[in-house]
C-alpha cells in the first residue's frame, strides 16, 4: 500500500509542484494520474520510490515513512519507468541494460538469462540485445526500460508514459500484460495523457492540477465528466464524446471504449425489439 498525506513538494528552483497531495493506493489497484503538463503527476510518484522526499507532509510504502529508507531498499518494491528512456538507460547493450537490477539484487546467473530472454522476447527485443539501446528508436528505448523493470517483477510498477513511441500493435501488448499484472495481484500506476489508452484498461482515475489532486474515482464516472475534464485540460474519449451527444436518446453516460459500446447498443437493440 502506498499512501501520500498532505504532501507539498518545492524543487530547489523555488517552484512548488506539490501542494497538500493526499493520495491512498492499496495492493493490486489499477491507477491511473493524469492531468495536464506542469500538473504534479511525475513528481508526485517519484514519490513513491524515495527519488524525492517531500518538503512537507508524509510518503508511506507498506507502512515504512519513505524519509527513513533509503531508495535502493524502496526500488525492490517499487520499479519506476522514467518518461524519458534516455534518463534511465546507462549500459552499453540491450541485454546487459535488462539484466542490471536482476544482478543486483542478486538473482543467480540462470534466473537472470531466463529472465531476460523472456522480456526481450516479449517486447519484441530479442533483435537488439546486443545492440546499445541509444542506438534505438524512442518507442523501443522506452520498451527497453520497461522490460528492464517487469523483469525483477517488483510488487508496484511506475510507468510513466508508457505509450511514448509505440504503435497500436504495441499499445495492445503492454495493455495486456498491466492486466495480468493486476490479475496476479501486482499494483500499477500510469502516469499518461494517453486517454484512449486509459479507456481501454478501466481504472481508477486520479486527476490532478497546479499540485493538487482535484478528482478521484473510476474511469467511468471521471471521462465522462465533463467539467472536471475540462478543468484538467483532458478531452474525453472519442467514444464518450459520441454516447455523450446520445444520451437523451436513451444510451447510457458511462461509455468509453469499443466494448462498453457494443454491450450498451445491443441492450439498446434489445429493449426496442422488445
Amino acid at each position: 500500500m502506498i499512501e501520500a498525506k498532505g504532501v507539498y513538494f518545492r524543487y530547489p528552483n523555488g517552484v512548488e509542484a506539490l501542494r497538500d497531495a493526499t493520495i491512498r493506493i492499496d495492493d493490486g489497484e489499477l491507477v491511473a494520474i493524469m492531468g495536464p503538463n506542469g500538473a504534479g503527476k511525475t513528481t508526485l510518484v517519484k514519490h513513491f520510490n524515495g527519488l524525492l522526499k517531500p518538503t512537507k507532509g508524509e510518503v508511506f510504502v507498506d507502512g515504512v515513512n519513505t524519509k527513513e529508507v533509503s531508495i535502493a531498499s524502496l526500488a525492490r518494491k517499487v520499479g519506476y519507468v522514467f518518461q524519458n528512456p534516455d534518463h534511465q538507460l546507462f549500459c552499453e547493450s540491450v541485454e546487459e541494460e535488462v539484466a542490471f537490477a536482476l544482478r543486483n539484487f542478486g538473482f543467480d546467473e540462470a534466473e537472470v538469462e531466463r529472465r531476460v530472454t523472456w522480456v526481450l522476447e516479449f517486447f519484441e527485443l530479442t533483435p537488439y540485445k546486443r545492440k546499445s539501446p541509444f542506438t534505438l528508436s524512442v518507442g523501443e528505448r522506452k520498451r527497453v526500460t520497461i522490460a528492464s523493470i517487469i523483469a525483477w517483477n517488483p510488487k508496484v510498477i511506475i510507468l510513466d508514459e508508457p505509450t511514448l513511441g509505440q504503435d497500436y500493435f504495441q499499445k495492445e501488448k503492454l495493455r495486456d500484460f498491466i492486466l495480468r499484472l493486476r490479475k496476479r495481484g501486482g499494483t500499477v500506476v500510469l502516469v499518461t495523457h494517453d486517454v484512449e489508452f486509459v479507456s481501454e484498461l478501466k481504472p481508477r482515475i486520479v486527476l490532478m492540477a497546479d499540485g493538487r489532486v482535484m478528482a478521484d474515482g473510476p474511469a467511468e464516472s471521471i471521462l465522462t465528466d465533463r467539467a472536471i475534464l475540462k478543468e484538467a485540460s483532458i478531452f474525453p474519449p472519442q467514444i464518450a464524446q459520441v454516447f455523450l451527444e446520445l444520451v437523451n436518446v436513451g444510451l447510457p453516460k458511462g461509455v468509453i471504449n469499443v466494448e462498453d459500446a457494443k454491450g450498451a447498443l445491443l441492450r439498446l437493440l434489445r429493449s426496442m425489439r422488445s
